[in-house]
């Protein structure tokens, strides 16, 4: 906790006696907290495959065969089945609130950890991957919903950024571990992480947002309370909120998909599927999936696993630095500087990999594999990583937010699943060189996107956001504009 709440980070945890709001509080810490602990199971399940299957294909250990095909199918079926995860997701964060939804994940996540832990056979040991993915998706999704709907605009870009930072964690933790466990005592660890984020999802509140979205306005000032602090007066963001839904219910009627079409929500849709689209194109997954691998193909004079847990590390801390500058430099700044560095680093692979491939001897410099890889998890963790999920949690409009997310979140596990399942095969293909610089290409895309689409929510109140995707409104009546009265619940 003290690592979270630095002096450089600018976080007021008291109410300063001119201001009538608090910056930040421990209850909403505690709530980002808790359910960032989950985004820590999900970046164990990610990295889980790097350092597993190098073991799984060892006869002494494994009582069946892993093939090169079987083993792009443990990799791969992991996030496909996430693309399943994602679309059930939405719809239960709607019905179920979205602090069930992610409570709901935990059990599911351990069974699936026991069962590839136990696999007697590949068949055990997909299943496995299958369930455990299907519940990456619906964390992957309700995360960052249950973030933006509960923290206030001020501290929103760093409290937002605890579930990367907990996903790296897992990232990191599994790179490390796997150097002394095989594969099976790996997923029995993973069976662990879930205990501690599943006690303390039985700690914090449901969203007030998602309480008013159900008529129960005492439940919703109850949740707000909570977060904002016991002292505190809540009437005028309740309020907001309220106004905000009542306003949604007037353009988008319930349970209509065909609502994500219409002309102001389609904007915030398409900016978030972009945003989804070149994370994942930028070919992340399939680096943090294959690191050992890549180490190895490099012939790098660095050992592949201390290789991976150094970039492993980097992500780590990457992650920190984002956290200390998105809410002083804004979203777009940290997405060009990412950008950037992705693009320099992929390309020097790329150069790398192709002299390797031409027959020119690359001893001398095998340390740039390492380097660049190290530069590219930083510049991925600093921006590209962490804020198409903090802003599908921003910029969606709150009356189709879940069913939207559940688009976007769908759609980037096939974005994963798709780059990470084809990696081999454009290696093969192209070769190695080939692969990086397509993903060199698809960020530096990416980065024109963000230039000519992408907005900048930093400091901004989820209505703010919303209203400005709306554009002006023309006033028909007084009505529209008069305050609602608390309703009982």
């Amino acid at each position: 906790m003290k690592i979270l709440l630095r002096a450089d980070t600018h976080i007021n945890l008291e109410v300063p006696e001119n201001s009538p709001k608090a910056k930040c509080t421990y209850s909403q810490v505690l709530a980002a907290f808790s359910v960032s602990l989950g985004s820590m199971v999900v970046g164990f399940s990610l990295g889980y495959t790097s350092p597993a299957l190098v073991s799984m294909r060892d006869r002494s250990i494994t009582s069946f065969e892993i093939t090169e095909q079987t083993g792009s199918w443990v990799g791969g079926i992991m996030p496909l089945s996430a693309l399943f995860g994602g679309i059930a997701g939405g719809p239960s964060i709607e019905y179920f609130g979205r602090r069930n939804t992610i409570l709901a994940t935990a059990f599911p996540f351990i069974t699936a950890w026991l069962l590839i832990a136990m696999a007697q056979n590949i068949e055990m040991l997909l299943i496995g991957r299958a369930l455990s993915g299907f519940c990456v998706g619906i964390a992957s999704l309700s995360l960052p919903v249950y973030l933006g709907e509960t923290v206030q605009p001020e501290v929103r870009g760093m409290l937002g950024l605890l579930p990367t930072t907990f996903g790296n964690i897992g990232i990191l933790l599994v790179f490390s571990t796997g150097m002394v466990m095989n594969w099976s005592n790996l997923a029995l660890l993973g069976a662990c992480i879930p205990i501690p984020f599943l006690v303390l999802m039985f700690l914090i509140p449901e969203t007030p947002r998602w309480y008013i979205s159900k008529g129960k306005t005492n439940r919703a000032r109850k949740a707000l309370q909570w977060l904002r602090s016991k002292g505190s007066d809540v009437t005028e963001e309740l309020t907001e909120i309220e106004n905000a839904h009542i306003a949604s219910e007037r353009i988008v009627s319930e349970n209509s998909f065909m609502s994500l079409f219409q002309g102001k929500n389609m904007k915030p849709l398409c900016i978030s599927l972009g945003l989804m689209f070149f994370q994942q194109t930028s070919g992340i997954n399939a680096v943090i999936f294959y690191t050992v691998t890549i180490f190895k193909d490099a012939g790098s004079t660095i050992d592949g696993y201390v290789g991976t847990i150094l970039v492993g590390v980097m992500n780590f801390v990457a992650t920190f630095i984002a956290t200390a500058l998105i809410d002083r430099l804004g979203r777009k700044i940290l997405l060009y500087a990412s950008s950037v560095a992705m693009i320099i680093t992929l390309t020097t692979l790329g150069i790398f990999f192709y002299l390797k491939s031409s027959g020119h001897d690359v001893t001398h410099i095998g340390w740039l594999p390492l380097a660049c890889l190290i530069v590219y998890a930083l510049g991925f963790s600093l921006g590209m990583g962490p804020i198409p999920w903090l802003m599908m949690g921003e910029i969606l409009p709150a009356k189709i937010r879940g069913s939207a997310a559940s688009v976007a979140t769908g759609f980037n596990w096939s974005c994963t699943f798709i780059v990470t399942k084809t990696f081999s095969d454009l290696n093969i293909l192209l070769g190695s060189h080939g692969a990086f610089w397509i993903f060199a290409l698809m960020v530096t895309l990416g980065l024109v996107f963000t230039v000519v689409f992408v907005p900048e929510t930093s400091g901004r109140s989820l209505e703010e956001i919303e209203k400005k995707f709306a554009g002006p409104v023309r006033r028909t009546s007084a009505v529209a504009n008069m305050k609602t009265m608390p309703s009982v619940s």
